[in-house]
């Protein structure tokens, strides 16, 4: 038999101010990564959902757990057409969370995740006119986005990333709030000579009163392309979502070299200055005969990280300016898979295929599915038993049983 609930002091029942505070007390306990247990305390009673769904609540919530947890993976393959028609975005609950799509689904179009980022996802239609849709998962609303022309649309010739455009906000909960794109692009100028540019969209805001099938078409207004930075012209950006550290935004591009070596570089882009520069990876890493072993990270520290795998061995790596001024490359950990992951066959492709933002996460896949590690105590968690993905972006946030 359990042991007997205990009643309320008498005076507790008789203030409500009291009341409420003690039961929010309990519902600040009750974990973020199991959103099942605030639908189920929201139906209660209508006092229990009004004060899980009020603003103090809400703002408390946040404010007790730190950063949201997650609450699924998006499969992201930019360039390529996965799914039949029609289709849905490739969204993988991993803990129960089912993400809401328009009241009248998406019709007749095949998204591929590009980003996500402060609750909004990043999706680009394929086989089409060039679209972005920003889409919230939590609420099914979306908005499209025509993309700015460039010169060459093809195999990595163009990326973007989605971000919240509210300065000196704390990214717990604004995925309703104001939002801007950063579309990149690589065109040929002068010949073979490959030029990378950044634009970005003007803030969007969402139009809370509209109910979930509806959505608009955002307007043409991009900011004008921002001074290019020259390219070798045999690169191509790496399908892997841009990393945010410090107000800049970081993606990877690749060079084909020669005997099938690609080296690989790293294209910074300061949100602040609006402008774009070179960043060379730690030399250990910088070649590599095969693709989907290194990925950018956004350490806890606050530093741009760099991971890359040698045979079953992530060797990890961050960027940190010294008092000379200089930013140069320490390696932080390496990591020996075979025993941390179980492996059935070591013959099979291992595959670094995201990261967790300032959270020292980082997903991997081997022949058994894909795993969660965190770099720091090791531990790992698998999530998935989905293989040879080409990239993996987490979708985090705060759950709100109102919006649901």
């Amino acid at each position: 038999m359990p042991p007997p609930v205990p009643a309320l002091p008498e005076e507790a029942v008789e203030d409500t101010t009291l009341l409420e505070e003690i039961l929010e007390q309990i519902f600040l306990r009750l974990p973020p990564d199991e959103p099942a247990c605030l639908v189920r305390a929201s139906l209660a009673s209508k006092l229990w959902l009004a004060l899980l769904t009020g603003p103090r609540f809400r703002s408390r919530y946040r404010e007790h757990h730190g950063a949201p947890p997650m609450f699924g993976l998006l499969k992201s393959s930019p360039w390529i057409s996965t799914a039949p028609i029609p289709a849905v975005p490739p969204f993988v609950s991993t803990m129960g969370f089912r993400a809401r799509v328009p009241d009248k689904g998406w019709g007749h179009r095949d998204y591929a995740a590009w980003d996500c980022r402060h609750g909004r996802v990043l999706l680009d239609e394929i086989m089409a006119e060039p679209n972005l849709a920003v889409w919230d998962p939590m609420t099914g609303r979306r908005r499209e986005l025509q993309e700015p022309e460039v010169v060459v649309y093809g195999y990595g010739n163009y990326a973007a990333a989605v971000l919240c455009a509210v300065s000196g906000c704390d990214h717990l909960a604004c995925h309703e709030g104001p939002f801007r794109v950063v579309f990149f692009s690589l065109h040929k100028v002068g010949g073979d000579s490959l030029v990378a540019q950044a634009r970005v969209s003007s803030p969007e805001t969402w139009d809370c009163s509209k109910p979930c099938s509806d959505f608009h078409r955002a307007g043409s207004g991009w900011s004008e392309a921002c001074s290019g930075v020259s390219v070798h012209n045999n690169g191509y950006i790496y399908p892997r979502p841009p990393v945010l550290v410090n107000d800049a935004l970081h993606l990877m591009l690749l060079h084909d070299g020669p005997d099938n070596v690609r080296y690989t570089q790293i294209l910074k882009y300061d949100l602040s200055s609006n402008c774009l520069s070179l960043i060379d990876v730690p030399k250990e890493g910088a070649n590599m005969r095969m693709v989907f072993v290194s990925i950018l990270l956004a350490m806890e520290d606050g530093s741009l990280g760099f991971a890359h795998l040698k045979r079953l061995t992530p060797f990890i790596w961050s960027r940190h300016t010294g008092s000379d001024r200089f930013a140069a490359w320490t390696q932080r950990r390496v990591i020996d898979i075979k025993n941390l992951l179980p492996i059935e066959n070591p013959r099979e492709d291992i595959r670094l295929l995201g990261s967790v933002e300032g959270n020292d996460i980082i997903f991997v896949s081997t022949d058994l599915g894909i795993y969660k590690i965190n770099l720091k105590s090791l531990r790992q968690k698998k999530i998935s038993n989905e293989k040879y993905l080409i990239s993996v972006i987490p979708y985090m946030s705060f759950y709100n049983p109102q919006e649901m």
